[in-house]
């Protein structure tokens, strides 16, 4: 395996190892939606536009192919975020393709406490490319021990 190479794990499957996309491949198809005077939003996108074949994922969380989980909110993100890259590649999809990220935390502190090193941990994973998102508290997961789970959407240029 390559230095540069993403290990990623779901649940019930093999590791697999996910290259980051060449910098050389066709932008995707999606345009962020930014109405004229608004704020720049940073670190997600107000709204997407895409044409293209739809690919979407449960709500995703932290664990391994064994089924533990990590300890602590920002190991637990790091691999729910390499499980969605993981369940993208499963449908021929790369994390440039994500056009909205729904994110559920049980502690919204703990999501804020950690900015910085989350905004670092998604840009190893996903690059520089930030969809619509949304962060909702909720009172607990149906696993116990996750902290966070998230739901994707990617858009496949045709």
């Amino acid at each position: 395996m390559n230095d540069g190479d993403l290990l990623v794990s779901t649940p019930k499957g093999p590791t697999l190892a996910v290259l980051p996309a060449a910098k050389s491949e066709a932008a995707p198809t999606a345009r962020v939606l930014q109405p004229g005077g608004w704020p720049q939003p940073k670190g997600y996108a107000n709204g997407m536009a895409a044409d293209g074949r739809i690919v979407v994922t449960g709500g995703v969380i932290g664990w391994d192919d064994g089924g533990r989980l990590p300890n602590g909110f920002v190991a637990q993100v790091r691999q729910t975020l390499r499980n969605i890259a993981a369940i993208l590649a499963e449908g021929s999809a790369q994390p440039a393709h994500l056009v909205r990220l729904t994110w559920y935390v049980v502690d919204m502190d703990e999501y804020l406490a950690n900015l910085k090193e989350l905004g670092a941990i998604y840009r190893e994973i996903f690059g520089a490319h930030y969809p619509a998102m949304a962060l909702v508290l909720v009172v607990r997961l149906v696993e116990k021990e996750a902290r966070v789970e998230i739901e994707a959407t990617a858009v496949v240029p045709r």
